[in-house]
């Protein structure tokens, strides 16, 4: 007997993607995939641009699906699902008992500016059918760029400005004694993410230049601990994904001189304990979280300030499970077999933002 069958009924689980064929053996929904496929459940792979709206209203998806029942490791499902000979199926995403949303809208910036957006409004209509989507796709709308940090207490934030003027920029910058931190509005992993120092000099300009070409930029104060890195903790049905007395917590740091502890960038991990001013900045920022059906995200944290919230594609849970040895994935997959359950015991009542954090 699997683990799905001895404990929940299987559940059709979809995860929407950038697209199948980018996807990686170290990303969290690959190993969130992997671990449901194993406990029994059926799984199905979409990119954000595989929906139809069908003639008939239904939403359905061109989906990748796995073949075997069981997989060793994450390799193996990456290979079946980007494979030459690769099982696509027209599924029903109304069928779907959760779907889970995994894009990352940076990755779509510069090719594909309508993807995130359309992705989003397929979820919307698919949770009118009583799909658990996941994170409520009405807020992720909301938070389709760093925007969406400004809204949490003011508290939990470096000072910050979002501008496209180089003259504010650099008015930033003088008065906090030369140093800041300048990113773009949208992206992520790191991406033309530029130190700040009184030693810039002439290439503060570049910065500008480099960050503003695409658009509005941030510019924060520059906290002085980040020169250890940072910590992720991530965060589940609003609160720190703790299992086993072990919580999915890592610091990145980079130690080749990059400013940036991005893993995409270069940076390295270490297992760590979230410390008193961790725990304390998730709990300020966790009602908001619930409000807005974050289900799982990622806090990024340097000292005792929050430098950013990933709610649309917070990673990590493979790094977290190879330094800890705990079952994080298997932790989520159970929640999920819980929400649907949930669902069905209500008669689909409940509205998706309740399911999502409860």
């Amino acid at each position: 007997m699997n683990a799905a069958s001895a404990t929940s009924a299987p559940i059709k689980l979809g995860f929407v993607v950038n697209d199948v064929a980018t996807e990686k053996n170290n990303y969290t929904t690959i190993r969130l995939a992997r671990t449901a496929v194993n406990r029994g459940h059926q799984v199905a792979l979409i990119g954000l641009g595989d929906f139809i709206y069908d003639a008939n209203g239904t939403v359905r998806a061109r989906a990748h699906v796995p073949r075997e029942s069981h997989y060793a490791d994450d390799d193996a499902l990456l290979a079946d699902l980007q494979g030459p000979d690769a099982e696509i199926h027209r599924i029903s995403v109304e069928d779907l008992d959760v779907l889970m949303l995994r894009s990352d809208p940076a990755e779509e910036v510069v090719e594909r500016p309508w993807a995130p957006n359309s992705g989003l409004l397929f979820a919307q209509l698919a949770a009118l059918k009583h799909v658990i989507v996941l994170n409520d796709p009405t807020h992720l709308t909301d938070a389709s760029n760093k925007t969406y940090f400004q809204h949490f207490p003011e508290e939990v934030r470096p000072v910050t400005c979002i501008t496209l003027d180089a003259d504010e920029i650099k008015s930033f910058i003088q008065s906090h004694d030369g140093y800041g931190v300048i990113k773009p509005l949208q992206g992520s992993g790191g991406q033309s993410v530029f130190v700040v120092t009184p030693d810039s000099g002439a290439n503060l300009n570049q910065m500008i230049e480099a960050v503003t070409r695409d658009g509005y930029a941030i510019v924060q104060e520059y906290l002085p601990k980040a020169v250890d890195g940072d910590l992720r903790l991530l965060t589940l049905n609003g609160r720190p994904l703790c299992v086993d007395g072990k919580y999915a917590c890592f610091r990145r740091y980079n130690d080749s001189g990059d400013a940036r502890s991005n893993i995409t960038a270069g940076g390295k991990i270490d297992m760590a304990v979230p410390d008193e001013d961790a725990l304390r900045l998730a709990e300020i920022v966790a009602p908001k979280l619930m409000r807005d059906g974050m289900y799982l995200a990622g806090l990024d944290i340097v000292g005792d300030k929050m430098m950013e919230i990933n709610v649309d594609t917070p990673g990590g849970i493979n790094m977290a499970e190879e330094l800890t040895g705990v079952d994080f994935s298997g932790h989520i997959v159970s929640d999920l077999e819980r929400k649907v359950r949930l669902r069905d015991q209500y008669n689909r009542t409940l509205t998706n933002n309740e399911l999502a954090m409860m």
